[in-house]
């Protein structure tokens, strides 16, 4: 394999052992980026336009598949996006798109709400465990859609979409989204109960919002959408990436560096602060910003991943990472992603001491890791890898990019721009 999606390489090379310094610029979140480009498809004749936008390959193939939905999107300088949507979309999302990506399910809401219709292949998406979308479906269903699945592919129709109250089984943040989508232009009012508490759900809420849907999110964990006849244009900016911020943030505390990332909402990553100061870490947090300072060895820890405000589930492996260095015995258990410790056997070949005892890491911190060739297993696996290897001895090479991509923008040139010795390789030249 050579280059990754889009010519990107598909392989970094780190020179480790480096100490992390400057600043840094927290991109647009993936997470929120995603669900509020797929509103735009409630409109008809109309745009939404979106500021701080990153420029990731998740963001290109949602692009794709909103082009070949029929919408038009144009591309301005510093993150704006422009998105006008004509009277009538295909309610057939493409296979092309949809199977690499899981996002792309956002779509079936909005198109079904919108023109009482819509075909969606099942979608793909990083191999971190089963991610159904069965609660979307449920809840489309309890709103008067008729629903089939039928070789892999997803059949709704509803000729009016109805308000109702839904509960959901689990705060699940994509299907939260999907039906606050379907529920923009239901008859009546819905009202979603245990719901996803994300900062992505208030990002959403925004842009429907601005589109002219009455919406109220509740602390209780509630939303109230009182559903319109048709949405208007509408503008909002994409809310600064947390868990990217976060992983800056780690490479700095690694490293033993000083790294400031800015442009964030700390309130948002409110709970890696709160074990980053158990450990023993040291860093300021002002309004927008927040600073790691050299500290001494971290302390061990145990977590567990929740929805939020709990320990984010795509901070989990940037976290154990950075545990693989930290004096006594570490316990990280996952509750959301059952397939999520497939990278804990590329960080052992750096030197680390991570056992899996069933959907729990149990981290012997060891002193120092090495450099090695290691394999990014999804999204944040590849994260992770890059974090131990610009803390290990040696040269770290990090295969399988191509997943990185995806939600890290431009990770090579920051890295450098905080000293990092790092470099894009084709696979072929090592």
């Amino acid at each position: 394999m050579s280059d990754g999606m889009n010519g990107m390489p598909n392989m970094m090379s780190i020179e480790g052992g480096i100490p992390l310094a400057g600043t840094v610029r927290a991109q647009g979140a993936k997470n929120a980026a995603l669900p509020v480009m797929a509103a735009c498809l409630l409109l008809k004749g109309q745009t939404l336009t979106l500021d701080n936008v990153p420029d990731l390959q998740d963001v290109r193939t949602m692009v794709e598949l909103l082009e070949a939905l029929g919408v038009t999107v144009e591309k301005e300088p510093q993150g704006r996006m422009r998105f006008s949507v004509p009277e009538e979309v295909s309610p057939e999302a493409p296979e092309a798109q949809v199977r690499k990506m899981r996002a792309s399910s956002l779509v079936l809401g909005p198109l079904l709400a919108r023109g009482g219709q819509a075909a969606l292949p099942l979608p793909g998406g990083c191999s971190i465990g089963s991610r159904p979308i069965d609660l979307h479906l449920k809840g489309l269903v309890q709103m008067g859609a008729k629903i089939e699945i039928r070789s892999g592919v997803v059949y709704a129709q509803a000729d009016q979409l109805r308000g109702r109250r839904i509960y959901l089984d689990f705060p699940s943040v994509g299907a939260t989204e999907n039906l606050m989508m379907a529920a923009a232009l239901a008859h009546g009012e819905t009202i979603i109960e245990n719901i996803a508490r994300e900062p992505e759900i208030d990002n959403l809420a925004a842009v429907l919002g601005s589109m002219g849907v009455p919406i109220e999110i509740e602390g209780t964990g509630c939303v109230r959408i009182k559903g319109v006849s048709e949405v208007h244009s509408g503008n909002e900016r994409v809310i600064p990436d947390r868990i990217e911020a976060c992983t800056y943030l780690l490479a700095g505390v690694m490293t033993g560096g000083q790294v400031t990332v800015t442009d964030v909402v700390p309130a948002h990553f409110g709970s890696m602060l709160a074990k980053l100061e158990e450990a023993g870490a040291r860093f300021s947090v002002r309004r927008d910003a927040v600073t790691v300072f050299p500290a001494e060895r971290l302390q061990s820890l145990s977590l567990k991943t929740m929805p939020f405000p709990g320990f984010p589930t795509d901070l989990q492996p940037q976290m154990v990472a950075t545990l693989s260095l930290a004096s006594g015995v570490s316990m990280v258990e996952e509750s959301v992603f059952q397939a999520r410790f497939l990278y804990a056997e590329e960080l052992n070949r750096m030197g680390a001491n991570i056992r899996i005892k069933g959907n729990t890491a149990v981290i012997s911190g060891v002193r120092q890791l090495h450099g090695d060739d290691v394999k990014a297993t999804d999204l944040r696996a590849g994260a992770a890898l890059i974090l131990a290897g610009l803390t290990a001895s040696g040269q770290t090479r990090v295969g399988e990019m191509i997943h990185v991509w995806r939600g890290y923008e431009a990770i090579d040139e920051k890295l450098r721009s905080l000293g990092a010795r790092v470099e894009l390789i084709t696979e072929e030249t090592k």
